[in-house]
């Protein structure tokens, strides 16, 4: 999976740099393993990771439609041409990315947002210029919505997920999320990590497809990718036994809302299951806890949403048959994804 090129980089950000890879001994003494590394995703800017295939999908979406050849020739057309507008839905920080990737180009966007998204989160996609379309339902009824506003001309679809397995503008988001795992890659390297395990949240599958693929090839062999979902929202462990993605019934309802999904994505399935990730669910009670177990070892304040890569990492430490089953033991070194700031940081 390509990461994005240096030039699209700089005119995503202007000042961009990695984000931090901290080592956490408490949490490994928690979870009685060698070592727990965790990537701070809360310093990236909006606070969360999905500003990487947000505003890279957007902003590839708008130069393909109009013929630009790079995102600088935009500048060009921005002077002589209205812009298109995008569409997305989401649950709040995808919709945040689309958004700045149109205010970039002096562009719209137009976020449809379930009806559950806090007004705090939908406040900060309309600070920005964003457009809320409020949708009664779930996550994947606010993705049905911008897809048919797509289908009638609102605007170019900007979607991290997909029935499609070749779905280009899915593919430009998880290019972008690759640009994590290439910052993991070179901060592995630099202090001699060769992690044994990752535990990865997933709404849809994007960010953890993206691990899997992009870090496949410098963990352990064999490394154990683990895919961290809600209970209440199982959508990919559903596809993983299916083979196909199928959506789940139910309000999908839980503390880790930005993981409140019923339908895994196909591009993002393929993947999953051509490296062998195996999945890992969590209750409620453990997505709050990990929350302050994090804090509590040093970590950053985040959400259960952000912190559900950790939430499945307790689960599985805690329980001898999923510790035998995963190969989790004192010896092992854990990669661990912080992927949002906490709200009343933001």
């Amino acid at each position: 999976m390509p990461i994005p090129s240096a030039a699209e980089i700089s005119f995503l950000w202007d000042d961009y740099r990695p984000t931090r890879l901290v080592e956490l001994p408490e949490l490994a003494r928690v979870a009685k393993v060698a070592r727990v590394l965790v990537k701070d995703e809360s310093e990236r800017p909006f606070g969360n990771f999905k500003v990487l295939g947000g505003m890279l999908a957007g902003l590839r979406a708008i130069a393909r439609a109009m013929g630009a050849e790079s995102f600088d020739d935009l500048r060009a057309h921005e002077r002589q041409h209205a812009l298109p507008r995008l569409v997305c839905a989401s649950d709040g920080n995808h919709g945040l990315a689309v958004t700045a990737a149109a205010a970039r180009v002096a562009s719209r966007a137009i976020v449809y947002l379930p009806e559950a998204v806090s007004a705090a989160r939908a406040r900060r996609i309309e600070e920005l210029g964003g457009e809320i379309v409020r949708i009664r339902g779930t996550y994947d009824d606010a993705v049905d919505a911008a897809t048919d506003a797509a289908a009638r001309g609102q605007g170019l679809l900007v979607s991290d997920t997909s029935g499609d397995p070749d779905d280009a503008v899915v593919r430009d988001v998880m290019d972008g999320y690759a640009l994590l795992a290439g910052e993991l890659r070179t901060q592995l390297g630099a202090i001699g990590a060769n992690a044994s395990h990752m535990f990865v949240q997933t709404g849809v599958g994007g960010l953890a497809a993206s691990m899997v693929e992009g870090l496949r090839d410098v963990l352990c062999d064999p490394a154990r990718f683990l895919v961290v979902e809600p209970e209440s929202a199982a959508c990919v462990a559903r596809a993983l036994a299916d083979g196909t993605p199928t959506r789940i019934t139910g309000d999908l309802e839980t503390s880790a809302e930005m993981l409140s999904c019923g339908l895994a994505s196909a591009p993002a399935l393929d993947i999953l299951r051509r490296f062998g990730a195996h999945s890992l669910l969590v209750g409620e009670d453990l997505l709050e806890a990990a929350v302050n177990v994090l804090a509590d070892s040093g970590g950053p304040a985040t959400t259960p949403s952000g912190a559900a890569g950790l939430a499945g990492l307790l689960r599985a430490a805690s329980d001898p048959e999923l510790r035998e089953r995963h190969a989790l033991d004192a010896d092992s070194v854990v990669l661990l994804i912080v992927t949002e700031r906490a709200m009343r940081a933001m």
